[in-house]
């Protein structure tokens, strides 16, 4: 299963178990944007995702971890990151109100194997720069997706994702603290897969990876600082964050966006990029 750069190669079979972790994953997320509506406190956005886990039989990939490396172990099964919190948000007492944007980054594990994604919200009527914050987010996962495929390297990944962050008309943070990875029997694997960095670098892809990018973009600087919970992630500079990602299988004839409902079939088509799903 493993090549010999220490990184999980899958068979078909394994793929399309990684698939069914990946649908609850998708409908969690799709769940939890819903419920983010003004009023709602982060606790009861996370409560959703709890639901959609217990339907499924899945178990969380999030709840507890950390404790293995002497963490605080993360007591959610979502983080639920508001407005100038990038990532790790612990979901309470919080309410969220019109205008904020709520970052929702969620896991499950279904028969062992592991499902992430994350999906940034608008809480009602948002302001254009939150709304062009979350499109250029979006946009920079995918033209990181754009370039998995198998003989390309993880840095052309990585170039992708920070050159389509930087063609936008202004100067937005991309954050280098937290990074995209490998994923499979565990959450995270290698190889890590950052936000920037340059191209025919890094660990070659085959079929049978699986990887998620997951770019974290911010209206200001990249400096992160971390608060006394051991957990939550913010803005030095208090500016907002959004945070996208997707689990994205390798397959011999294209890619398999697990976390989608469709696959990624709309997305990788606009994007000419070759549609590999196994349904």
């Amino acid at each position: 299963m493993f090549s010999r750069e220490h990184i999980e190669v899958k068979t078909l079979d394994q793929i399309r178990a990684m698939r069914v972790a990946g649908l609850v994953v998708a409908e969690g997320l799709a769940a939890m944007g819903e419920a983010a509506k003004p009023g709602v406190t982060t606790a009861e956005i996370e409560a959703v995702g709890r639901e959609v886990l217990a339907r499924h039989g899945a178990t969380s990939n999030f709840l507890g971890y950390g404790a293995d490396w002497g963490l605080p172990p993360y007591p959610g099964v979502a983080c639920i990151s508001v407005n100038e919190v990038v990532v790790h948000g612990i979901a309470g007492e919080r309410e969220v109100h019109e205008g904020d944007i709520v970052s929702v980054d969620y896991g499950a594990i279904v028969d062992g194997w592991h499902g992430d994604a994350a999906r940034t919200f608008a809480v009602g009527q948002i302001d254009a720069d939150s709304r062009q914050l979350i499109d250029v987010t979006s946009e920079s996962m995918w033209a990181g997706i754009a370039q998995i495929a198998a003989g390309h390297r993880i840095g052309d990944v990585s170039h992708a994702v920070e050159q389509s962050i930087l063609s936008h008309g202004r100067s937005y943070g991309i954050i280098r603290d937290y990074t995209g990875h490998g994923i499979g029997t565990a959450m995270h694997q290698p190889p890590d897969v950052p936000n920037y960095g340059r191209a025919h670098r890094g660990a070659k892809i085959v079929p049978g990876m699986c990887l998620c990018v997951e770019p974290m973009v911010t209206l200001g600087g990249d400096e992160v600082e971390e608060l006394d919970d051991g957990w939550t992630v913010v803005t030095v500079d208090s500016t907002r964050a959004a945070h996208w990602e997707n689990t994205i299988a390798v397959l011999p004839d294209g890619l398999w966006v697990l976390t989608e409902p469709d696959g990624g079939r709309a997305q990788l088509a606009a994007l000419g990029v070759p549609y590999g799903g196994l349904e």
